[in-house]
């Protein structure tokens, strides 16, 4: 029996790939003893024990994105949390990584720990962690090509999709339309008039949550439902005839299926669930970062199913000019999903195997 250590903590982006190669590891080895490094601010304080998967707490590594005052207490959290990521790296087979604050100790830990580690990168621009494990490991994995460093060779995963998108994957293979059309009506919306769906990450945007809200009446009157998931930690908006504001959507799935047009961020996860599912998309990236938002959906606007926009011309008066439009692009996308992920975590877990053996 081995022991599998996934360390991928934070936000969705970092935590649903993690879970999703998680779950395919016990497909093919139910009997291995699989254990999650976190902290405990990310969302993988739900997520994990929500799934029956162990989790193990570290501390926290904060680096903010320009140069403070915490700076300076970096090494001390990094050598306590690599400390405490060595407890269970010590005998444990194998790490896969999957970025995020949680990943940086644990690569190092792994290392010290002389444990093989894997490292998979969701983005098109790989983030400070994976970087930082991408020196101390020869096993690398990616979502999208990468055209610069040590992940130029890696291997072209894509990105393991939660279960219940490939579920819904699979069920639509046969009737696109018509599932598409049922998931309207799960939601609770008319299966005759337009749906866009509006999220910010799993955390929600203020940005992009003040520009819907201000534009209600402008989707009443063109006869548009929306629905808008406004993040748990943001106030919930009324709710005002085809609008429905929700704090988050469990249903993912369906609001995929469902959603004529969505429009949200394009972190890694969003836009491979929208690419499995979709219909068309309008991203507004996160204007902060490596301006990664931006090249994940790069493929996506290639294949004319989806449109980016910078966040500052994001306003109820772009909205209101370009609603039809958005909906009238929908119309013309392939109706059917597209697949290229659904096997993503098969290949990460067969590296994984590779890298136990080397």
């Amino acid at each position: 029996m081995a022991t599998v250590v996934l360390a991928g903590g934070g936000t969705a982006g970092h935590v649903e790939p993690a879970l999703a190669v998680a779950r395919q590891w016990k497909v093919s080895h139910p009997d291995d003893h699989l254990i999650f490094l976190g902290t405990t601010s990310g969302l993988e304080n739900t997520l994990v024990p929500a799934a029956h998967f162990e989790l193990h707490l570290i501390p926290r590594v904060r680096v903010s994105r320009k140069p403070a005052p915490s700076w300076l207490k970096i090494p001390i959290d990094l050598i306590a949390a690599i400390r405490e990521s060595k407890k269970v790296l010590k005998s444990a087979d194998v790490l896969i990584g999957f970025g995020g604050y949680v990943s940086a100790p644990a690569y190092i830990a792994a290392w010290l720990s002389h444990t093989p580690s894997v490292i998979h990168e969701a983005n098109a621009k790989p983030g400070w962690a994976n970087r930082l494990g991408a020196v101390f490991s020869q096993h690398l994995a990616v979502a999208h090509p990468v055209e610069s460093g040590k992940f130029e060779a890696a291997l072209l995963a894509g990105l393991p999709l939660r279960s219940d998108v490939a579920k819904a994957f699979d069920q639509s293979q046969s009737d696109w339309a018509g599932a598409r059309q049922a998931a309207k009506v799960r939601l609770g919306f008319p299966a005759d008039r337009p749906l866009i769906f509006v999220m910010g990450g799993s955390q929600g945007s203020v940005a992009i949550n003040k520009v819907i809200e201000a534009s209600v009446e402008i989707f009443n009157q063109q006869g548009v439902s929306l629905l808008h998931s406004v993040g748990k930690l943001n106030a919930l908006p009324q709710a005002s005839g085809g609008y429905h504001p929700v704090a988050y959507v469990e249903a993912m799935a369906d609001a995929y299926l469902a959603a004529d047009v969505i429009i949200g961020r394009s972190g890694a996860v969003t836009c491979s669930e929208f690419r499995a599912l979709g219909r068309y998309a309008l991203f507004v990236p996160l204007p902060i970062g490596n301006g990664e938002q931006f090249v994940n959906a790069a493929s996506l606007v290639a294949e004319k199913r989806a449109e980016v926009m910078i966040q500052k011309d994001f306003t109820p008066d772009f909205l209101k000019a370009h609603i039809t439009g958005l909906l009238s692009k929908s119309a013309a996308a392939p109706i059917q999903g597209n697949g290229a992920d659904m096997q993503s975590a098969e290949k990460i877990v067969a590296l994984a195997e590779f890298a136990m053996k080397s």
